[in-house]
């Protein structure tokens, strides 16, 4: 199984380069040649491509753009859940009774409560 972690590891790391590229054909060339597409396959590439990257954690400074590019091309709605997906992790945080810090006053109360436990 690490084998299979690593070789994931390193495609994706490979996929989010081309991916940063922006450019379709070397996109859609790099998915085929990991035949991961067919040629012909998907349909609608540069979608898939704006979808890849609005779904890839590493790419979040592209996220913005790829919401962009989802709302101008007809898929307001695939962009609205990632626009809410984006935002989620902030107020996860927020919420999180941790005991590791922060700015929340609540935070030690919760703690010790937890140690009298």
């Amino acid at each position: 199984m690490g084998k299979s972690m690593t070789d994931y590891a390193s495609f994706r790391q490979r996929l989010d380069a081309v991916l940063r590229t922006l450019d379709v054909k070397q996109v859609q060339g790099f998915l085929i040649a990991e035949r991961q597409w067919s040629p012909g396959q998907p349909a609608d590439p540069e979608f898939a491509m704006w979808m890849m990257i609005v779904g890839s954690p590493s790419l979040q400074d592209l996220h913005e753009r790829a919401r962009k590019w989802l709302e101008t091309h007809g898929h307001e709605e695939e962009a609205k859940i990632f626009a809410a997906r984006d935002k989620k992790p902030q107020g996860k945080r927020k919420s999180a009774p941790s005991g590791s810090g922060g700015s929340r006053t609540d935070n030690k109360s919760q703690s010790s409560t937890k140690r009298k436990k």
